[in-house]
């Protein structure tokens, strides 16, 4: 059962959350030959001040 975790700044719109989740695991289905129904994905949406590059912030870095 292949359990994939993808992790991801808030903000996205759920749409492109949920294709997301679609398009890993069809490609962990094709790739692996792993059944659809075994293949967990979970997304977590982490805060930008909860997420760091080089020391400072995403919320302090302008986009």
């Amino acid at each position: 059962m292949p359990i994939i975790h993808v992790t991801l700044l808030e903000g996205r719109e759920q749409q492109a959350i949920e294709t997301c989740i679609q398009q890993v695991t069809r490609t962990v289905h094709e790739s692996l030959g792993a059944p659809l129904s075994s293949i967990r994905v979970i997304v977590n949406e982490v805060p930008r001040n909860r997420y760091a590059v080089g020391g400072t912030l995403k919320s302090e870095i302008p986009d």
